[in-house]
């Protein structure tokens, strides 16, 4: 899902392009022939990908509807079975509600199509507040502008009319901070009570809080039992690089050898092959069964690779791979369990951090607020909830200060991208523009003699191109950046929103806007440049033509792209095939299901919500197209939520709050335009004084409104835990009994009892079933939306069939495991190779154990076998097969 919304800011540069083609020559407006020029094309490749998604859909199952019966979901995660046909998905996607992910998917995937369903309704609306008024009014105001410009605030002149621009603007902006408020109680509600759950409370992440910077006389169990009263265990991190290092080697061998075992059988399984196509003498076929003889392969035959003397250099000693594995292997699984067991001992020196878990999550958020607090404290809390997987465990030992310097060095740095990227993007906006120029700066006149078709490349495809490279590294370096010093994946993507969304705004949105502005007009200011500022206000409500253009754009192709997925698609089938050479990748690969990336995701499309806002008033045809936009997103997405993808890293909900606050951006900039606007009239006319008064009354009561939201979240976030643990997570109603769980709840289950083995074997699982609820009354719908609190609980009871029931307990091992560094308890992974009708693999598995020693590491040719025409298959296709594999592990959900 990585391609997701990866073409939104890509575009915008051959819509300005678009927009403004043939109004410098004509002095008028083409917006509506720009218009039509973006949607035709538009549509036909949405219909083409969409298309291809219905053809496709059947056929690679994996890629559109995993979550359908993969078995490495539990049954409580997966979606119902899609009908049969090329439209039978659609019974089940319009079944289920929203609330069916909360329930069967994470909560950050819910809140982000609700994102989606809020920025929809909050246009829908925003079209019938100001369509009706300011469409008669922009419309017969006599400006002098033609096409779609007459809809807009640039055929104002200013006066009396003003007034209406301003009292609408009151009503529609006041709506968005009834919403933005709405749904951040609502949020803070919901991730209260889903977490409170039995399902959550039960999992030990979510009862764990990391702390940090712990000073020397602190870095003991007895010390923070002390200071956390309610502490149930403790995890004092250690770092330890050198077994780190170790357990590295010895899996890479271990890959090594695995990858040369199965590239010598599968070069002799073809060898074999061909000869009996050919009818030559070649080795009989045993079925599974070891040779009686020994097959005798050449040098040549062998794998070999090289050991550079510097891992970078391409050249060094070359040495058969399968004996260097080995030899590898019997010298370092030794070593690495005698240094795990040392460290675990009490070797290892315990750093300045540590993973608490307390015996209820109400626990845990008071023990989180109360060090937050305490000012004099040294013991710097973090986070609460992460998952032991997405630790970045050298990070979470910096120190206080090392951390503050790196992140403002870091900030800093993006705020220089920028600006600096403010130079390349305006001159591809001006690239996309350039025949605008050409009236004016003599040096560019050969372009008036350019071809048509050339020129369009360069002022269409060649902008876009350039934008797309130079947006696609924005998020990679902040990604990388963030890596560097925040202690979980959860705040890397926070911090990576926080970074990226004023990059959006500032680049896609306002440098792009100033930049076509200023380029429309640049005859008119080289010749008077004192009327620069009038000349770009003016003009601005003129730009909103190509983000008309933008939202078609983005609503229709990027919908139907999302649809089709076609960069999963291509990577499932085409590397699949080019880099999948072992049963372990093609298993890791089949397994595994794509996520998004919040940090990256949330800023494109809270950007469009921002530009929606911001025209809102001086432009308010372009809220219709935005709506439009934000339902199909809505729906691909959704259909995707459904069926595709799975949740790679939690924000636990508050990358939605955020979002929610940055929308506030668009606010105060539709508030910001209009003062501007009304005071440019003010040198005209007096009558634009009372409009302006009231949009700098309206812009003070947005501060203040937004201090007060901020200050009420807060005191919500310290005393809802309490109040909920103390009425219950469904606020005293009952929860149903949820039939369809694969969950195992008591420890009979578990393998002799004593927690100290994981459960060698779990009842197959089906699907969930369709969920049977008919619709609310209208009326019911519309009590709730404006109670988010009963909603949010409301919509939890939805799904407490699921909620209510606990994961499997841990086994001690695991538990106590959690929040234990890697290296200290990673295991030699075993050596999975495919078996072949010659006996090879047999032969090769008894060499390998031979070599390195039965008890220190596991090889098998069980579960994955060559075909008939040398290449790989494995089972996964029936129901259960995927749990035989040897590899196969039923991990805690922690």
């Amino acid at each position: 899902m990585g391609d997701i919304g990866a073409m939104g800011g890509n575009h915008v540069h051959e819509l300005v392009r678009r927009q403004n083609a043939g109004e410098n020559q004509g002095g008028g407006s083409s917006s509506i022939s720009g218009l039509v020029s973006t949607l035709i094309p538009t549509l036909i490749i949405a219909v083409i990908a969409f298309t291809g998604f219905l053809i496709l859909s059947r056929r690679f199952q994996r890629i559109y509807q995993p979550r359908t019966y993969i078995e490495s979901l539990r049954g409580s995660q997966r979606s119902p079975k899609q009908s049969a046909g090329v439209l039978g998905w659609r019974n089940e996607y319009n079944a289920l509600k929203d609330e069916f992910i909360l329930g069967h998917s994470s909560i950050d995937n819910y809140l982000w199509l609700r994102f989606f369903k809020m920025l929809t309704l909050m246009c829908l609306v925003g079209c019938i507040v100001t369509w009706p008024i300011l469409f008669p009014v922009n419309a017969t105001a006599g400006g002098g502008q033609s096409g779609l410009d007459i809809l807009s605030f640039s055929n104002v002149q200013p006066g009396p009319r003003y007034y209406a621009q301003a009292l609408v603007a009151w009503v529609f902006l006041g709506w968005v901070v009834f919403m933005i408020t709405r749904e951040t109680i609502y949020v803070t509600h919901l991730r209260h009570r889903f977490y409170q759950a039995p399902y959550n409370a039960a999992r030990v992440s979510t009862r764990t809080v990391l702390f940090s910077n712990l000073p020397e006389d602190a870095r003991n169990e007895q010390f923070l039992r002390a200071e956390f009263a309610g502490a149930k265990h403790v995890w004092l991190v250690t770092v330890p690089d050198d077994l780190a290092d170790k357990v590295s080697e010895r899996d890479k061998a271990a890959a090594k050898l695995e990858t040369g075992e199965v590239k010598m059988i599968q070069g002799y399984v073809k060898a074999q092959l061909k000869k009996e196509k050919k009818g030559q003498e070649s080795r009989a076929r045993l079925n599974g069964a070891a040779p009686a003889s020994a097959i005798e392969l050449t040098d040549k035959e062998r794998p070999k690779h090289r050991l550079p003397v510097l891992k970078f250099l391409p050249f060094g000693k070359k040495v058969d791979t399968l004996d260097w594995s080995r030899g590898e292997l019997k010298r370092l699984i030794p070593e690495v369990a005698n240094e795990q067991h040392e460290q675990r001992g009490g070797a290892g020196e315990a750093k300045g951090a540590c993973f608490i878990e307390f015996a209820t999550v109400e626990a845990a958020e008071a023990a989180l607020r109360s060090s937050k607090e305490k000012k004099k404290s040294k013991i710097r809390p973090e986070e609460l909830g992460m998952h032991p997987d997405n630790v970045l465990w050298k990070n979470t030992t910096k120190k206080s200060a090392q951390v503050k310097i790196m992140s403002a060095l870091c900030t800093a740095f993006v705020w220089f991208l920028c600006i600096f990227w403010t130079i390349p993007v305006a001159v591809i906006g001006a690239i996309s523009n350039i025949n605008y120029l050409t009236d004016k700066v003599p040096f560019l006149s050969f372009i008036n003699d350019i071809p048509d078709v050339i020129l369009g490349v360069v002022t269409g495809l060649l902008p876009v191109i350039l934008l797309a490279v130079l947006m696609a590294l924005v998020p990679i370096i902040m990604n990388i950046l963030a890596s560097l010093f925040e202690p979980t994946q959860g705040r890397v993507q926070m911090k990576v929103q926080g970074w990226y969304f004023p990059f959006q705004v500032i680049q896609v949105f306002l440098v792009t806007t100033f930049a076509s502005g200023a380029a429309s007009v640049v005859t008119q200011i080289i010749n008077d440049p004192t009327q620069a500022p009038t000349l770009l206000a003016q003009n601005l409500p003129k730009a909103s033509n190509f983000y008309i253009s933008f939202f078609i754009l983005f609503g229709l192709m990027n919908s139907a792209m999302m649809m089709l997925n076609i960069v999963p698609l291509l990577l499932f089938i085409i590397l699949g095939k080019l880099l999948d050479k072992t049963p372990r990748k093609m298993y890791n690969r089949y397994i595994n299901l794509g996520g998004l990336g919040w940090g990256a995701l949330y800023p494109k499309f809270t950007n469009l919500g921002v530009i929606a806002l911001a025209y809102s008033s001086i432009a308010p045809l372009i809220l219709g197209f935005a709506t439009v936009c934000f339902a199909l997103l809505y729906l691909a997405f959704r259909y995707n939520i459904l069926f595709a993808v799975g949740t790679n890293v939690s924000t636990r909900g508050e990358s939605y709050k955020r979002a929610l606050k940055q929308l506030t951006v668009g606010i105060y900039i539709s508030e910001i335009c209009l003062i501007g606007l009304f005071a440019i009239g003010v040198g005209t006319t007096n009558q634009s004084i009372g409009p302006l008064v009231l949009m700098v009354v309206f812009l003070v009561a947005t501060i203040l409104w937004q201090i007060w939201l901020g200050r009420k979240v807060n005191k919500m976030d310290a005393e809802l835990p309490s109040q909920i643990a103390a009425e219950g997570w469904l606020g005293g109603r009952s929860a149903p009994r949820n039939s369809q769980s694969d969950s195992v709840t008591s420890e009979s289950a578990l393998k002799n009892g004593h927690g100290n083995e994981k459960p060698d074997s779990l009842p197959a699982v089906e699907s969930a079933p369709l969920p049977q609820s008919g619709k609310k009354p209208i009326s019911q719908r519309i009590r709730a939306f404006f109670a988010p609190t009963s909603a949010a609980l409301e919509n939890v009871h939805s799904v407490a069939g699921n909620l209510s029931t606990p994961p499997r307990p841990y086994t001690q091992q695991e538990h106590d495991e959690a929040y234990l560094h890697p290296a200290l308890i990673s295991e030699c992974p075993m050596v999975w190779i495919a078996r072949d009708q010659y006996g090879l693999s047999k032969q090769e598995v008894g060499a390998t154990q031979a070599a390195v020693g039965k008890d220190l590491l596991t090889i098998t040719d069980e579960g994955a076998w060559f075909n008939d025409k040398g290449k790989i298959e494995w089972p996964h296709e029936d129901e259960g097969s995927l749990r035989k594999v040897p590899i196969w592990e039923d991990e805690p959900e922690y």
